[in-house]
């Protein structure tokens, strides 16, 4: 079974559409089904920044934008790599019918742990989310 997954998305709804099915999908053949949700809204979140965000700073038509699902003994990193090195930024939202700036908040609130690195290509923000430790079939012991 493989442990992580990489989709690049695009800027355009289907690319985000496309990033919240590979995230069901994936979360389901690892049998953490019962996560896709949680796992949907902060991929969600972190792809709306990146394309938000970095899309600007690159070419027409190559955001460069990627998503990948890696699965750890106990969580799931969800991480999002685009082409801008400016670090993600928790804007003040002080109006409860604020529409933008909740996003990492979000990401925050859903995860046990999230940050971001630079890379050579720009940044990463990831988010681990818990999963429950894998199950392991008790060894046989014959007829009782």
């Amino acid at each position: 079974m493989p442990r992580s997954a990489s989709l690049r998305i695009t800027e355009s709804p289907q690319g985000f559409a496309q990033a919240r099915d590979f995230t069901r999908r994936t979360l389901g053949r690892w049998a953490l089904g019962d996560r896709s949700d949680d796992a949907v809204l902060v991929v969600t979140e972190l792809a709306t920044n990146a394309l938000l965000h970095a899309a600007p700073q690159a070419c027409a038509g190559q955001t460069g934008v990627w998503l990948k699902l890696t699965l750890r003994r106990a969580h799931v990193v969800c991480a999002v790599t685009d082409q801008s090195d400016s670090p993600p930024m928790c804007p003040r939202t002080d109006g409860a019918l604020e529409v933008h700036g909740r996003g990492l908040r979000i990401v925050e609130a859903l995860s046990e742990h999230w940050g971001w690195t630079r890379s050579p290509a720009g940044k990463t923000v990831w988010a681990m989310l818990p999963a429950p430790p894998r199950q392991t079939s008790p060894a046989w012991q014959g007829p009782a």
